[in-house]
């Protein structure tokens, strides 16, 4: 009876998530570190990381990065028990996602060296949190 009820708590404290879960909030934080080392860089090689007037702190580009790996966390695990093939969904999903995210760092009031840094910043948390996700969906 005791190996019985172990059993079932364990089968309860492991979902079917949890390796999503977790490999996705690990690429959250490195994909956070990546982006704040490249704002750190960038403005020690003298980008500014003034956008529309005002500074963009260093730690602001590790945090919004965490956010909206996040997000795309949340998307993917809605993918996941919602469509055929999330991994497919999920990739092509992101990938849109990624491109329009550069939009606003284009037409945003930075000079132009910020701009392509910022548009940095989301094509390496894309690199790295895309793919570290997208191995853990059923294709």
């Amino acid at each position: 009876m005791m190996q019985n009820v172990h059993d079932d708590v364990t089968a309860t404290a492991t979902s079917p998530a949890q390796p999503l879960v977790i490999g996705g909030l690990i690429a959250a934080v490195v994909a956070g570190a990546a982006t704040a080392a490249i704002a750190a860089v960038g403005e020690l090689a003298g980008i500014s990381l003034v956008v529309g007037g005002t500074p963009i702190p260093v730690p602001g580009f590790g945090v919004l990065t965490v956010i909206f790996s996040a997000v795309g966390l949340v998307l993917a695990l809605v993918l996941a028990r919602s469509v055929r093939r999330p991994r497919t969904v999920f990739v092509r999903t992101t990938v849109v996602l990624t491109v329009l995210s550069l939009v606003p760092d284009v037409l945003v009031d930075a000079a132009p060296a910020t701009r392509v840094l910022l548009m940095m910043t989301h094509v390496v948390a894309a690199a790295i949190v895309v793919p570290a996700i997208a191995r853990r969906l059923s294709a």
